[in-house]
C-alpha cells in the first residue's frame, strides 16, 4: 500500500511540476540556438522575464486572419503578429505560465467546481478564454487554436471544430485529469482522450496522451519511473519508445536532444525527447527541469510533460521551494490533494 502522505506529495509534485516547467521555460522558448539563449539568459534556473527581441522568434511568418466576430482571439495582441523578433510571451511576467497552461488552470477550476469532468462545461470556458478580450496577455496562440476557431467560425459545431493534432502541445492539457482520476485510471485516459478531442483530432496524439497518462498513474501509484519506462521500453508499448533508451542515457542530454531528436513540437521527437529526460533525470526533477529549460526548442511543453512526471515520481518537496512560491498562480487542484491527504489519514 502507497502511504496517503506520499501519494497525495505525488499528486501534488505533479501538478507543481506541470507549471514549473513551463513558467521556468517560457522565457526561453522557442530558442534554437543555445548559444543565444546562453548570451540572452544566462543559467536558467529561476524564473524570468522574458526580452525583446527574441533573436530566433518566427512570429513573423505566422498569420491568423479572424473571419467574423466569432473566430476573433487574437485582440490586441494581433499587431504583433508579422513583426520580426517579437517574443512569443512578451507581455508575461517572471514566474507566470504561458496560454497552455493557463487553459490547464481552466480545466482545474471546471473539475473543481463540477465536481470532475465536464466536457460541456470546459468548452464553455474555452470559448469565452479566447473570445473575451483581456482574458490573458499572451501573445502566441498555437495553431491547434488557430485551427479550430477557424471552424468554429464558420459554424461548426465545437465539437467538430478539432485540427489535426500533431505537436505536444495538448499534452500538458490532460495532467489535471490524470492526477483528478488517479484512482479511476480508466475514467482518466477515457476523460484525456475527449479533453484532447476538443482541438486535437487524429490518432499521434491519441496514442501520446495514452502513454502519458499511462506513465504517471503508474507513478503516481508509487512505482518507480526509471523502472517503469524501462519496462515499457523492453515491452514496446508504444510508438514514441522505439529509441535506445540504455545507450542515450549515458550521454549527455545535449547529445541527445538536438542531434539524435529534434528539440522542436513534433510529437515524433518531443514525446521521446520527454520521456527520455524523464528516464535521465528520474531521481533529480531540480536539475532535469533546468536542463530541458537549457535545450532550448519547444522546452516549455516538453517541460511541462516532464515536470509532471519528475513530480509525480518524486513529490511535491523535491521542487524547490522559491518555484513552488514563485508561481504566479497556483494550481487550482492542490487544495483537493490537502483535503484528500486529511481524508486519508483521519
Amino acid at each position: 500500500m502507497t502511504d496517503p502522505s506520499d501519494f497525495s506529495s505525488r499528486a501534488r509534485g505533479a501538478l507543481f511540476g506541470l507549471a514549473i516547467g513551463d513558467a521556468l521555460a517560457m522565457p526561453v522558448h522557442w530558442y534554437y540556438d543555445r548559444a543565444a539563449l546562453r548570451a540572452d539568459y544566462g543559467l536558467v534556473d529561476r524564473y524570468l522575464a522574458p526580452k525583446n527581441p527574441h533573436p530566433g522568434s518566427i512570429l513573423w511568418r505566422s498569420s491568423y486572419q479572424a473571419p467574423n466576430a466569432r473566430g476573433e482571439i487574437l485582440h490586441d495582441q494581433a499587431v504583433f503578429w508579422g513583426q520580426r523578433g517579437i517574443h512569443y510571451h512578451q507581455f508575461l511576467e517572471a514566474g507566470e505560465n504561458t496560454l497552455t497552461l493557463q487553459l490547464a488552470s481552466l480545466l482545474q477550476d471546471s473539475l473543481l467546481e463540477k465536481g470532475g469532468y465536464d466536457f460541456d462545461d470546459y468548452t464553455r470556458r474555452y470559448l469565452d478564454f479566447f473570445t473575451t478580450p483581456g482574458r490573458h496577455r499572451d501573445t502566441y496562440i498555437e495553431e491547434c487554436h488557430r485551427g479550430f476557431f477557424l471552424n468554429y467560425a464558420q459554424g461548426k459545431k465545437p465539437n467538430r471544430c478539432a485540427v489535426e493534432g500533431k505537436h505536444i502541445g495538448g499534452l500538458p492539457g490532460i495532467v489535471p485529469l490524470a492526477v483528478f482520476y488517479r484512482n479511476d485510471p480508466p475514467s482518466a485516459l477515457r476523460f484525456a482522450q475527449q479533453h484532447l478531442s476538443l482541438t486535437h483530432a487524429g490518432s499521434a496524439t491519441a496514442e501520446a496522451a495514452r502513454l502519458v497518462v499511462d506513465l504517471i498513474l503508474e507513478v503516481l501509484g508509487g512505482a518507480d519511473l526509471l523502472s517503469v519506462i524501462r519496462d515499457r521500453h523492453a515491452r514496446q508499448t508504444s510508438p514514441y519508445l522505439g529509441f535506445p533508451l540504455e545507450r542515450w542515457l549515458k550521454e549527455p542530454a545535449e547529445h541527445i536532444i538536438g542531434p539524435h531528436l529534434s528539440p522542436a513540437c513534433y510529437l515524433a521527437d518531443s514525446v521521446p525527447a520527454t520521456i527520455y529526460l524523464a528516464a535521465k533525470y528520474h531521481d533529480s526533477p531540480h536539475e532535469g527541469l533546468i536542463a530541458n529549460t537549457m535545450l532550448g526548442g519547444d522546452n516549455v511543453h516538453r517541460g511541462a510533460v516532464l515536470g509532471a512526471l519528475l513530480g509525480a515520481a518524486n513529490g511535491e518537496e523535491a521542487w524547490p521551494l522559491k518555484w513552488r512560491e514563485g508561481l504566479l498562480r497556483q494550481p487550482s487542484l492542490l487544495p483537493q490533494m490537502s483535503q484528500d491527504l486529511r481524508d486519508a489519514t483521519s
